[in-house]
């Protein structure tokens, strides 16, 4: 795909979704942090339900660093893997006020030696956080990339990522991000996809 026809795909997704943002509720910049981990392989609302408690419960790093692992797998019993993604919460806490006192870093590399954290959330939470301008792709943006032909199938995230960079503005990465979530979640969908509304679809390979 040129970066012409990019033009057309970001603008009929813009008219679509034009204040497409993060729809995980945090309050405190570790919060999105926990959350973001959460979000693995489950939906966003999902998450809310069990930080809404979680949160509530433990307002701070120190009483979440502090909790039994055994009470905060009990908040968050409804997700998947919840064991693990528990461990992950409370290392996370522990990792932040121990190694970085309390204080998120804003560097990518650094966001990763936090448990749960890789390239994709490390990127998340850069640009929701920090606004740093990055454009992590998740499983709805790999669909959608797959169908328009800007990714092949045996692409791996990073090189589907870099794709995009290079069709994208670096000052609209952010909200490409969003939009291109909001697209795949809710018009271009896995099952049952909005295609007799879609004007784009000369471009979709599926």
């Amino acid at each position: 795909m040129t970066k012409l026809q990019y033009l057309e795909v970001s603008e009929f997704i813009d008219s679509l979704f034009p204040n497409a943002k993060c729809e995980l509720f945090y309050s405190q910049d570790y919060e999105l942090v926990i959350a973001v981990m959460l979000s693995a392989q489950t939906t966003d609302k999902s998450v809310n339900n069990v930080t809404k408690v979680l949160f509530k419960k433990y307002p701070t790093l120190k009483s979440i660093d502090d909790a039994p692992i055994e009470d905060i797998e009990k908040c968050i019993k409804s997700l998947g893997l919840y064991k693990n993604k528990a461990k992950n919460i409370k290392g996370i806490a522990h990792t932040l006020l121990n190694d970085f006192s309390g204080v998120l870093p804003s560097d990518k590399d650094l966001l990763q030696k936090l448990p749960g954290i890789g390239n994709k959330s490390a990127g998340v939470i850069r640009c929701e956080v920090f606004k740093i301008p990055d454009l992590p792709v998740d499983t709805h943006i790999i669909r959608i990339s797959n169908r328009l032909g800007i990714a092949k199938k045996s692409d791996e995230p990073i090189d589907i990522e870099m794709k995009l960079k290079r069709l994208i503005p670096e000052d609209k990465w952010i909200k490409s991000h969003h939009q291109l979530i909001h697209f795949g979640r809710y018009f271009c969908t896995a099952r049952s996809p909005k295609c007799s509304e879609c004007k784009i679809r000369k471009y979709c390979k599926n």
